[in-house]
């Protein structure tokens, strides 16, 4: 494997791993593909074609440690999937009145939608807190920015005694955060600082309460 450059991180420090990430929004493709054709646009694999496009030069960058070019490309595969999922939520609620899908359909197509939201949300806290990945290795010890996390209300003392001195979240933290943000309508455990995460974290309660609402307007429909 090449060796990663990335000169101005502290060699000392060993970078977030990135591989999490990709995986997660390969798996938003994976989702969108599994959604009936009256819920896409353009061919079911559409989105994972445009994603594998998009991830290629991301990857590259990031080995190449090419930080700007890759923060650039970060946002907009971000911004690719986010748009998707918004237009899949439209054409779903659309569909619900003319019950174009049948109830296992609605079932599937709303799962995979939920799903969605959670990685598309996590994928965004991961690239904006703290100046995203990369600004995160770049300080070891993540100070409060966006999220408040449980190990980040810890003292000094606590914190070099569980041997997380240095502890920076990850990307499967902020998969946590998203998780319960959309199963409890709320970020349960991690206090919200910033405004614009507060915006986002409404914005994901609001689309898997969305989800949940159009489930139950159709399982009423179907008992009467």
């Amino acid at each position: 494997m090449a060796e990663i450059s990335h000169p101005e991180i502290d060699p000392h420090v060993v970078p977030e791993p990135r591989w999490p990430a990709w995986i997660a929004v390969l798996a938003v493709g994976g989702l969108y593909a599994a959604l009936p054709q009256s819920l896409v646009v353009g061919p079911r694999w559409g989105l994972a074609a445009l994603i594998a496009f998009l991830l290629a030069p991301l990857i590259l960058t990031y080995k190449r440690g090419n930080c700007r070019v890759n923060r650039v490309l970060g946002h907009l595969l971000s911004l690719v999937v986010t748009g998707f999922m918004i237009v899949s939520l439209i054409l779903l609620v659309k569909a619900l009145p003319t019950h174009a899908e049948s109830p296992m359909q609605l079932l599937r197509s709303a799962v995979a939608l939920w799903a969605t939201n959670v990685i598309v949300f996590a994928g965004w806290y991961w690239r904006l807190d703290g100046g995203g990945p990369h600004g995160r290795d770049l300080e070891p010890g993540h100070e409060t920015d966006a999220f408040l996390f449980p190990q980040m209300a810890l003292s000094a003392e606590q914190r070099k005694a569980m041997n997380i001195a240095d502890w920076s979240p990850t990307f499967v933290d902020y998969l946590f955060l998203a998780f319960n943000t959309s199963t409890a309508l709320s970020p349960t455990d991690t206090p919200v600082i910033s405004r614009w995460a507060k915006i986002l974290v409404m914005v994901q309660a609001t689309i898997s309460l969305l989800v949940i609402v159009l489930l139950a307007a159709r399982a009423v429909n179907i008992i009467r």
